[in-house]
């Protein structure tokens, strides 16, 4: 799925280079589940941004089921998240003036499918997370567990092969969390998806098969967990 080789991501700061991504090597294997733990600042975020083709590499190779994202264009990289990867916020990114079904059939949009194919699948999305009866719901109108499904719905609607996850329980209560973190492991093993999930939580990162630890743009893994 992912082979990762030399990797570095320098940002400017003043007259300084900071690297966020520093000489970092890293496979992940098609359907896994990794956890990312790391102090704020550590860099894991800018790996699950690289990983997701949101931002391009200072140097090293990303390598993408064959694809080199580090190289592609970017009209290829596009099409690469649009097609093979869903992403999950801490923040859930829904758009407050538009359903629950809406918000998912957002997602759908660049796939230049039919209304009628987007509302179907939207619908398919959101009873998968069991939110079938709040599709019409805005999401001032649900709870943060909730948006969170819907969030979840609209990463997976397009049927990804990667799931990258950002601290998807990071601004949940820890009954809300645990339901999550319940849908998430049955979302990845019923689909074969490959999850790559950023978390502060050891308790959510220890449900993961491998556990890598960011320090100062370094990854280092630590012993494998039980899924």
């Amino acid at each position: 799925m992912y082979t990762l080789s030399n990797v570095t991501k320098t940002y400017r700061k003043g007259h300084q280079s900071i690297a966020a991504v520093n000489d970092l090597d890293l496979t992940i294997a098609d359907g896994e589940w990794l956890a990312i733990q790391g102090r704020t600042g550590s860099g894991k975020t800018t790996l699950l941004q690289l990983l997701g083709a949101l931002d391009h590499p200072s140097s090293g190779v990303i390598n993408f089921d064959g694809r080199d994202l580090a190289r592609l264009p970017e009209a290829d990289l596009t099409a690469a998240r649009g097609d093979s990867i869903g992403f999950v916020f801490q923040t859930f990114n829904l758009i407050p003036t538009l359903s629950a079904a809406e918000n998912v059939e957002a997602a759908l949009i660049p796939q230049r499918l039919s209304a009628a194919e987007r509302r179907a699948l939207a619908a398919d999305a959101l009873a998968s997370v069991g939110l079938a009866e709040r599709a019409s719901h805005l999401p001032s109108e649900l709870s943060g567990g909730q948006q969170q499904r819907v969030g979840i719905a609209r990463a997976l609607v397009k049927e990804p092969a990667v799931l990258l996850a950002d601290e998807p329980t990071g601004n949940l209560d820890v009954d809300t969390r645990d339901e999550i973190m319940g849908l998430l492991e049955v979302l990845w093993r019923d689909r074969g998806l490959t999850l790559v999930l950023v978390t502060h939580d050891t308790s959510i990162a220890e449900r993961a098969q491998r556990v890598a630890i960011m320090r100062d743009g370094h990854l280092s893994m630590e012993d494998p967990g039980s899924p």
